[in-house]
């Protein structure tokens, strides 16, 4: 069964964000926009190209309403280290959430079991709480952060136009479809 349009299962986990530990659970990803951005572990290597890429971008998904979370099943105490010895990890403003019991991580279905991490998982969540988009990539290839602003400002665009949709590549201001009989055929 896919993830897409269901309710984000209830979590409580403990993120470092902005010199501090703060909670977070699964209420604070309703009434805005949410992205929650699974990586395997900290101390890596394609993870700080990923999450440092996020934060470089991160003033965009803050212009569009969206948090930004980052989650790997470490503790929040190791992403506090991480944060403090490295150059990339310290542009981060976004919370990083430490799962080391791994419920998060099961709850977006992303555990790899006989390891204890997480795959690379992007879930973007709607303000009702919702998963809008799951994308779920091997290990070993790192995601683009100006690719995920573009869906979310398209997930933005058709929630807020019902009865389009919008096509490849589109980007605000270019043209969507109204899906139609009359188009059937015609793309």
């Amino acid at each position: 069964m896919s993830l897409i349009n269901t309710e984000v299962k209830p979590f409580a986990a403990t993120a470092y964000h902005n010199g501090k530990f703060v909670p977070v659970t699964s209420e604070d990803l309703r009434g805005k926009w949410s992205v929650v951005f699974f990586y395997p572990a900290d101390f890596t290597f394609v993870c700080p190209t990923e999450l440092g890429d996020l934060a470089d971008n991160y003033a965009e998904f803050q212009k569009l309403g969206v948090e930004v979370y980052g989650v790997s099943t470490d503790t929040h105490f190791t992403h506090k280290a991480w944060h403090d010895t490295s150059e990339t990890i310290k542009k981060i403003q976004y919370p990083l959430i430490g799962d080391p019991t791994g419920v998060l991580t099961r709850n977006f279905e992303v555990m790899i079991e006989e390891e204890g991490l997480a795959l690379r998982g992007t879930f973007l969540i709607n303000p009702e709480g919702q998963i809008k988009l799951c994308e779920i990539h091997d290990n070993g290839i790192g995601r683009d952060a100006k690719e995920l602003l573009r869906k979310v400002q398209a997930a933005q665009y058709v929630a807020s136009h019902p009865g389009e949709v919008c096509p490849a590549k589109w980007t605000p201001g270019a043209a969507t479809l109204a899906p139609s009989l009359d188009l059937v055929g015609k793309i």
